[in-house]
């Protein structure tokens, strides 16, 4: 069954805002990417801040550092 004029005109129209929806949405997802990794990343630094600073003070107090040993059995296969 052929399509009349106006059915081919909606089914073009959907298609065309429905192309313009995806697009937005791919932009969307991009931009949000880039804000977690930008937040991953200040969270990183900050992490490895606050490590240098837990890890001076284990040294200068001169007791084990428990962060060494929990990530020493972490990556053993340990579970913590």
């Amino acid at each position: 069954m052929a399509l009349s004029k106006d059915q081919q005109a909606f089914y073009q129209k959907t298609l065309e805002w429905t192309r313009k929806e995806i697009s937005d949405i791919d932009t969307q997802i991009e931009e949000e990417l880039a804000r977690v990794k930008e937040k991953l990343a200040e969270l990183q630094n900050a992490k490895k801040a606050a490590r240098q600073i837990y890890d001076g003070a284990c040294a200068r107090l001169g007791i084990e550092n428990e962060l060494d040993k929990a990530e020493a059995s972490q990556e053993g296969g340990g579970a913590n």
